[in-house]
C-alpha cells in the first residue's frame, strides 16, 4: 500500500491532469446533454408531427443502444466513414451528451407535462405568446421537478467517465490503472478510485441540491433545512447506457 501512495505522490501532476480530464468530460458532457434534453424534450411536445417524430427517433435510438458501443463507434468507426477523427475527450463528451441527453429529454417532457393545465390556461388568459408562456410560466415550475432526476443522471454520467480509458483518454481511471500496473497493488488502486468518485459524486449532489433550493425559493416555496444534504434515489438514474 505504501508503494502505491508513494508513487501516487510522485506522479501527482499526472493524477491531477487525469482528474481534470474526468471533470472536463463530466461537465462538458452534462452541458451538451442538458441542451439536447431541452431541445428534444420540448420538441416531443410540439404540435408539429415532424418535430415530435424526430425527437422520438433520436431519443429511442440513443436510449436503446449501449453507451459503450456509441463511444467505440465515434472513436473507431466514424473516422473511416467521414474522414474526421475526434480526440478521445471529444468523443467522450459527444457520446455522453447524446446518451444522457436522450434520457434527459424524457425528464423534460414529463416535467413539462406535469405542470397543471390551469397554469397554461392562466398564461393564455394573460395573452402571453407561446414562447413567453413556456419561459415565464411553465419552465420555472417544471424546472424544480426536473432537478432531482437531472441530479441522478449527472451522477450516472460521472460514473460512466471511466469508459474513456477504453479509448485511451488520459482520465483518472487511466492514470490510476497505470499506477496499479507499476505497483501491482490492485486493491489499493481501486479503493482509491472508489473514494475519489464518491467524493466527486457527493460534491455534485450538494451542488444540485443547492440549485434545487434556489429554484424552489424563486417559486415561493420554502425548502426544508435538511434539503441541502438529502441523498437521491436511483429510481430514475438506472439508464442502462453503460451496459
Amino acid at each position: 500500500m505504501s508503494d502505491f501512495f508513494s508513487l501516487l505522490a510522485e506522479e501527482f501532476p499526472q493524477v491531477r491532469a487525469g482528474l481534470w480530464v474526468t471533470l472536463e468530460a463530466t461537465v462538458l458532457g452534462a452541458l451538451l446533454a442538458l441542451v439536447l434534453a431541452f431541445a428534444l424534450g420540448l420538441m416531443a411536445g410540439s404540435r408539429l408531427l415532424l418535430a415530435r417524430g424526430v425527437s422520438r427517433v433520436v431519443v429511442e435510438f440513443f436510449r436503446g443502444t449501449s453507451l459503450y458501443v456509441q463511444l467505440f463507434w465515434l472513436y473507431y468507426a466514424m473516422p473511416p466513414l467521414t474522414g474526421y477523427e475526434l480526440t478521445p475527450l471529444v468523443c467522450g463528451v459527444v457520446a455522453f451528451g447524446l446518451n444522457f441527453g436522450a434520457y434527459g429529454a424524457e425528464v423534460v417532457r414529463g416535467a413539462v407535462n406535469s405542470v397543471p393545465r390551469g397554469q397554461y390556461e392562466a398564461a393564455i388568459a394573460l395573452n402571453l405568446s407561446p414562447a413567453r408562456r413556456m419561459r415565464k410560466v411553465i419552465l420555472p415550475q417544471a424546472w424544480v421537478q426536473m432537478i432531482p432526476s437531472f441530479t441522478n443522471l449527472l451522477i450516472q454520467l460521472l460514473k460512466a467517465t471511466p469508459l474513456l480509458w477504453l479509448i485511451s483518454a488520459a482520465d483518472l481511471m487511466t492514470v490510476v490503472q497505470t499506477l496499479r500496473d507499476r505497483t501491482g497493488e490492485t486493491l489499493t488502486a481501486y479503493l482509491t478510485l472508489l473514494a475519489v468518485y464518491f467524493v466527486l459524486a457527493y460534491a455534485l449532489t450538494l451542488l444540485m441540491n443547492l440549485l434545487e433550493r434556489t429554484a424552489k425559493r424563486r417559486l415561493g416555496l420554502e425548502p426544508g433545512a435538511k434539503s441541502l444534504f438529502k441523498s437521491r434515489s436511483a429510481t430514475t438514474a438506472t439508464t442502462g447506457g453503460t451496459a
